[in-house]
Formats: C-alpha cells, sequence, structure tokens
C-alpha cells in the first residue's frame, strides 16, 4: 500500500510538474510577445527612426568600423500595430574615412543596421531622411509663448507645434500632425533642400511617423552649415550614409539629431 501510495504521489507530482511545464511553454510566448512582439515584429518600410547621437562623430579622431551608437528619442508606432519604446538604441558602424586629394573636404560614410529594443537584436536596413546639429535641436525643445498665447515650439525646418495634445502646422497653417510625449506625430511629405529631394509616403506605409523635433517636411541638414549629405543610402551601397565637409575637418556632435527611414 504505501509502495502504491508513493508510487501515485509520483505519478501525480509528475504529472504537476509536466502541467506547470506546459503551462510555461504556452502562456511564454503570448506574455513575452505582450512585451516585445511590437518591438521585434518586422518594422514596416517607411517608418521613421527619430535618433540621437550618443557620441560626436570626428574625421580626425574615429576609424573604420568603429561602432556608433544611438538612442530612440520617442515612442515610435508601427503600421502593423506595435510600437518601439523611446530609449532603445540604435546600433551603427563606421564604413569609411576619407580626406580629399587637395585636403579641403574630409567625409564620414557610416551604417545604422541595428535596433536593440526591450532586450532584442532586430537588424534593420536604413537610409537619412535629415540630420540637425546639437543647438538646432536644443532650439526645436525650447517651448515659447507671448502672454496667455497657447505654447508652441518651433520645429527643425520650421512646422510649430503646440503644448501636448496639440496640433502641429506647416508654415502655411496646415495642420500636418499631433504633440505627444517627447515629440510628434506627423504625416510625412515630400521636402526639398540644399538640392536633395526627401520622399512622402513610402511603400503604401501613410501612418502618422514619430519625428521628434523635425517637421514634416524635414529633408537634408540644419544648423550644420560645413555639413552635407553626399548618400542618403536608398541606392547603392544601400544602407550607407555618406556625409562630406565642405570645408576641412568633419565634425558632427554628440547630442545631433537624425531621422533614418527604413527601407
Amino acid at each position: 500500500m504505501k509502495h502504491q501510495k508513493v508510487r501515485r504521489a509520483s505519478v501525480v507530482s509528475g504529472l504537476m510538474v509536466s502541467t506547470v511545464m506546459l503551462a510555461g511553454l504556452l502562456t511564454f510566448p503570448s506574455v513575452h510577445a505582450q512585451g516585445t512582439a511590437t518591438e521585434a515584429a518586422t518594422i514596416p518600410p517607411g517608418t521613421i527612426l527619430p535618433i540621437r547621437l550618443n557620441s560626436s562623430l570626428s574625421s580626425s579622431k574615429i576609424q573604420t568600423g568603429q561602432i556608433i551608437t544611438a538612442r530612440i528619442m520617442q515612442d515610435v508606432p508601427l503600421a502593423n500595430g506595435g510600437k518601439i519604446r523611446e530609449g532603445s538604441k540604435v546600433i551603427g558602424h563606421v564604413v569609411d574615412v576619407s580626406t580629399s586629394s587637395d585636403a579641403n573636404t574630409e567625409q564620414i560614410s557610416l551604417q545604422f543596421d541595428k535596433l536593440i529594443s526591450s532586450g532584442q537584436t532586430i537588424p534593420v536596413k536604413t537610409n537619412l531622411r535629415a540630420v540637425a546639429g546639437f543647438v538646432a535641436v536644443l532650439e526645436a525643445n525650447t517651448f515659447t509663448g507671448p502672454g496667455s498665447a497657447p505654447i508652441s515650439t518651433e520645429r527643425v525646418g520650421g512646422d510649430v507645434a503646440y503644448t501636448s495634445g496639440g496640433v502641429v502646422t506647416a508654415s502655411d497653417g496646415a495642420v500636418v500632425g499631433k504633440s505627444v510625449k517627447d515629440g510628434v506625430l506627423d504625416q510625412v511629405s515630400a521636402g526639398s533642400r540644399q538640392g536633395r529631394e526627401c520622399r512622402g509616403v513610402v511603400d503604401g506605409n501613410d501612418s502618422p511617423q514619430a519625428m521628434w523635433v523635425f517637421s514634416s517636411d524635414s529633408c537634408g541638414t540644419y544648423g550644420l552649415s560645413q555639413i552635407r549629405v553626399a548618400h542618403v543610402g536608398r541606392t547603392e551601397p544601400v544602407g550607407v550614409i555618406v556625409l562630406v565637409s565642405e570645408k576641412g575637418q568633419l565634425k558632427l556632435p554628440a547630442g545631433a539629431g537624425m531621422l533614418l527611414r527604413v527601407q
């Protein structure tokens, strides 16, 4: 009898353990999905990633292969219903550093190809839409408002965003988005600057995009008078961004902002 009881207890215990393990297998993916699937799901093409560089880039100091890190500065809603959380990390590397034969210009080629969010590393392929110097970013985060008028900020590129929950208007007064925590959500529109053309909606992704301190039509460089974008990474070599100094050493300060676009 004792042996039978022991055996029954062992069987029951084994079933309980098996049940717990099975329950764990069944519930873990669901819980895991709630926490990370929004970030780990394929990021739809056309999604804007607003980032801030964690360290400066100087053509006289960086080397080929050097790792570059940046921070996602605003929650990024995805067209598939997911979200990349503010504070996620974007990782890139220096592809090349070179100087012209007359030493008048220098260039840095870089590539951002990894997103780290909720503990997962997600491969991405991105191109550059806009880049702004630290001061331009800082000014776009400064609230202003005469008297009792709604407090607002002027975005990099000219849009005006009113206090959280308010609207975002373009230079012609048209409403192009809304203010949210840590930034704005805009309908991206085509823009042109410094001989560059930026697209509006691409790949059918017409969802509002996280533009952070930038305008809905931001394109090219802002607050970086000595830097131009020679290659955005949309064409071969895909994903490689080339920045060129107009004169001498190329310096992109820490805190500079970028709008990357997933392709």
